[in-house]
């Protein structure tokens, strides 16, 4: 008899996000001040009225099971959202509800990918990304951004990684990390490849609300009858509504991809938390809903602008403005190969590390991101925090040689 681990599992990696965040944690446990740019997550309490609605179903008894692909009513809510905010027709049937957009995009993938199936995902990307991909066992085909083009892959940089074996495309815009956004021309371009050459789109819009500098967010799914009928559309209340914890997430597609993804979720998950569905349902239908997302994103702009203007006073350090989430991309390439002590910077996770250690700052290195050169900070905290942060890395940069 074997004791071998699945070898699907154990050939995980575990995220690097999560790994560098829980080790800050424990070094606040232990007494040190710790200022940490690594978590993908609003530093704002869930507005209020979504907090009182919890607390009303909770009143009502609303506690059971619901049904595995979520409540008709947040089916239907989220029907008017995409309607409203995308141009998006669907119908509750071609709707599902999972915990948080993460396992939405894995059932989707689930849901889609065969064995030995491509695809194609432009980095730099979501640590999670590549390795979902993997566990269903698919093969991820990473497609290099430019940093001269603003992270920002093309049609014609897709082009030449589509093969026989393509079978879809992971798009985020607004993007993690480096918030980046594809503008309207270039995801009609997309899209005219992805139904020429006969591949899904997975189209992660989890950011969609956070964008500044008057950029707008298109949803792929809505250029055109061909591209809707194959995009799945994932999103959540995570980041727009500061709703992390109540993990919930959507998918809208094609019926017979969201049957399969519910199959899927009936098996392994039964469903979502009944009462933080009912959150959910009132997060996107109070008609206080868009000046509470406004409030948030006003004040992720000012700190934004003030980050990247900070970073780039920094000698060695360039950052490109970003457009959209929460998160800047910290070029420290001209950094590689000065020393810290004994310790050479041979790359962003020597940088990170010697970070943490010597000036108890936490960033996500770029090798996470599968592009090395660069880290990532989120400015998802407080003016305090990014001007005390900034004041380190740049105390840390000073003594490198």
């Amino acid at each position: 008899m074997s004791l071998e681990l699945s070898r699907v599992c154990s050939a995980i990696s575990p995220s690097p996000t999560l790994a560098i965040d829980a080790k800050a944690k424990e070094m606040r446990q232990s007494g040190r001040d710790v200022v940490s740019f690594c978590a993908g997550e609003p530093d704002f309490v869930t507005p209020q009225y979504i907090r009182t609605a919890a607390h009303e179903a909770l009143d009502m008894g609303l506690t059971k099971y619901t049904p595995s692909s979520g409540t008709m009513g947040l089916r239907r809510a989220i029907c008017q959202k995409l309607k409203r905010d995308n141009g998006l027709t669907y119908t509750p049937g071609q709707v599902i509800v999972s915990n948080g957009a993460k396992f939405a995009l894995y059932a989707a993938l689930a849901a889609l990918v065969n064995p030995g199936d491509e695809v194609i995902i432009p980095t730099p990307c979501w640590v999670s990304y590549p390795e979902m991909v993997r566990i269903v066992g698919g093969v991820p085909v990473l497609v290099p951004g430019k940093p001269e083009k603003g992270f920002v892959t093309e049609a014609q940089d897709l082009l030449p990684f589509v093969t026989g074996r393509t079978k879809a495309l992971i798009l985020n815009t607004p993007n993690n990390p480096n918030g980046c956004i594809w503008n309207r021309k270039q995801l009609e371009e997309i899209a005219a490849l992805a139904v020429e050459r006969g591949f899904y789109v997975i189209s992660d819009e989890i950011y969609e609300k956070l964008i500044y500098d008057g950029e707008e967010h298109v949803s792929i799914a809505s250029l055109g009858e061909a591209i809707f009928r194959q995009t799945i559309v994932v999103n959540g209340v995570s980041k727009a509504f500061a709703m992390t914890g109540w993990r919930i997430g959507y998918a809208a597609g094609p019926a017979a991809v969201i049957k399969a993804m519910g199959s899927l979720q009936s098996q392994v998950a039964s469903g979502s938390n009944s009462i933080a569905q009912y959150a959910a349902e009132a997060a996107l239908t109070d008609e206080r809903c868009d000046a509470e997302i406004e409030r948030m994103r006003l004040a992720y702009d000012e700190r934004r602008q003030h980050i990247v203007e900070r970073l780039s006073a920094i000698p060695g350090i360039r950052c490109v403005m970003p457009k959209g989430a929460f998160y800047v991309m910290m070029d420290m390439s001209a950094l590689i190969g000065k020393r810290c002590g004994d310790v050479v910077i041979d790359g962003s996770m020597a940088f990170a590390e010697q970070l943490l250690d010597r000036a108890d700052v936490a960033i996500v290195p770029g090798a996470a991101f599968c592009t090395e050169g660069f880290c990532r900070l989120s400015y998802a905290t407080s003016m305090e925090c990014i001007d005390k942060g900034i004041d380190r890395i740049a105390a840390f940069v000073g003594m490198l040689r």
